[in-house]
Order: C-alpha cells, then structure tokens, then sequence
C-alpha cells in the first residue's frame, strides 16, 4: 500500500507568494529568538548552579580543614557485644 500526498499547490499571485515568503521567515525568525533566548537561560542557569558548586565545595573543604586540625583522641572507648559468631561469609 503506498501513501501519496496530493502535490502542494502553490499561488500564482506574486503577492500572494511574496506575503507567504515574509509569513515563513517571520516563523523561522521567532523560533529562533525563542531558541536563542532558552539556550541563554539554560547557560546562565547551569553558571549559576556550578559557581555554586565551587562556593559549597570550597566552604566545606575550609571546614574540613578546620576539624583536621583539632587533635583526635588516641584512645576510642565503648563497650561491644558479639551478636553472632560464626564462619566469614563470603
């Protein structure tokens, strides 16, 4: 089974043509602002979200820092039950 369209039929009134050319480029004109105007949002956004990132990652490495640098105790107390001794699973 074949598909056929009927072939398109176009005006012979060259204002008619010309009106139809202006219509199809103002379309592929918005589209086009429109497309260039999410690709900026979406590029600003994905900016933003790494610079903060970066900001989280550096204060909690600064963070980081700062505990290292307190002594740890040398001796860790508590007191511990063998709740089932058996063979190591593997």
């Amino acid at each position: 089974m074949n598909f056929h369209l009927p072939p398109p039929r176009r005006s012979r009134h060259p204002l008619a043509r010309a009106l139809s050319l202006l219509v199809g480029v103002a379309v592929v004109g918005v589209l086009l602002v429109f497309g260039l105007a999410l690709a900026g949002v979406l590029l600003l956004g994905g900016g933003v979200w790494l610079a903060w990132r970066q900001w989280k990652q550096a204060h909690s490495s600064l963070a980081a820092t700062v505990r290292a640098n307190k002594p740890a105790p040398e001796v860790l107390e508590g007191e511990f039950v063998v709740i089932r001794q058996g063979p190591i699973a593997r």
